[in-house]
Order: C-alpha cells, then structure tokens, then sequence
C-alpha cells in the first residue's frame, strides 16, 4: 500500500493518475503547509519541507517531486504504461517530465511567492515580477507544445506519465486560455487527456465542486 499526502487542486492530482493507470493500491492523506491539521503534522514527520506531492512506498521509503514520483511508478509498472516501451519515445517522455517542473512548474512557484524573488516588495514591483513570470510561463508552454506531439497521447496509445504532469500543471496561472488562444491543437490533446476514462475520475475529484 502507497500513502499519498495532497489536497484538493493540487499536484497530488499527478502522482493520484500515475498509481491509478499502474493499477497499485494507495491511500490519501489529506495534507498541505495550508491546511492546519494531523495531515499537516503527519506529512511533516514524513517530509519536513511539506512537499506535497509526498509519496511513502510499501517499503516506508519516501519520495516527492512529482516528476521523480513518475518516472519512479513508471518504471515500477508494467513496460509502457506509465513511460513509453520504445527507447527514443522514453528519451523523449523523460525529457519532457523534466522540462515542465524546470520551466512551468518553477513559474508557478514565482507567481505563488513573487516576494521571494525581489528585494522591492512594494505592489507595483510584485506585480511586475507576476507580470514577467506568467509571459515567461506562457512562452514555455508555447515551447512545449511545439516540441512534444502525441497520437493520440503523449504516452501513445494511453496517457502515461507526460500526459498526466502536463495536464495538470497546465490548468495553473490562465495556461489553458493561452494555450486554446495559440496552440489550439495542444489544447485538445489536454481536453483528450482529462476525458480518458483513466484521467477523468481524479480530475472530478480534484476540481468539479
């Protein structure tokens, strides 16, 4: 039995999609740095940074990272479930599941905590700082769908691993709207991905209110 810590609308709707298509059992811990609580307190003991997504193996090992969870599941599951069977397809799988947490992922954390990154925290800076960061995110996104074309998926045949972190870090910061407005063909395959019948049940659990 895996032990999932997330909440709701969270990344841990990406780990959520892997152990499902990999068909392994798992249990949800409600937990985030912000949702007071014994979830809370639980995922710490686990994971002191309150990472979430944070994924305790059957071993009691722990992971987090949502990408590194991926490929982790990917290659614990059955060849070309999570991860592409041909080689050069999973070359290129794997660099995608890099490619989002250093260039899409990285500007949601900017957006989130834009007073990180700036020594003048006045409204009009950090404003200017979200700003820059959503164009730079945006522009990654752009980047992303001209590089990675699935058929019908990312995966292939199924959602895999790809599929699963780029369809639900695309749903942040109006990367939906961009992407319908100028890579419309990149938006459908997002809408095929969370309508197959192994994306669908996390993302009405995680999103439909």
């Amino acid at each position: 039995m895996y032990t999932l810590y997330g909440s709701r609308g969270s990344g841990s709707a990406i780990a959520e999609m892997g152990l499902r298509a990999a068909g392994l059992d798992y249990r949800v811990v409600t937990a985030s740095t912000w949702e007071p609580g014994p979830g809370q307190d639980e995922l710490r003991k686990v994971n002191p940074l309150g990472q979430i997504p944070t994924l305790v193996l059957p071993d009691g090992s722990v992971m987090s990272e949502s990408a590194a969870i991926l490929i982790h599941l990917g290659l614990a599951a059955e060849p070309g479930v999570l991860l592409p069977k041909d080689e050069a397809a999973r070359a290129q799988a794997l660099r995608g599941l890099v490619y989002i947490p250093a260039n899409c992922y990285s500007c949601i954390t900017i957006l989130d905590y834009p007073d990180r990154f700036t020594t003048d925290t006045g409204k009009e800076a950090l404003d200017a700082v979200k700003a820059g960061t959503r164009a730079r995110l945006h522009k990654h996104w752009e980047i992303f769908a001209d590089t990675f074309e699935g058929s019908p998926f990312l995966n292939g045949a199924s959602p895999g691993a790809l599929d699963f972190l780029a369809v639900v870090v695309s749903k942040w910061a109006g990367t939906r709207a961009h992407l319908q407005a100028h890579r419309p063909k990149f938006f459908e395959l997002l809408q095929r991905i969370e309508a197959h019948e192994s994306v669908a049940p996390v993302v009405r659990a995680h999103w439909d209110k």
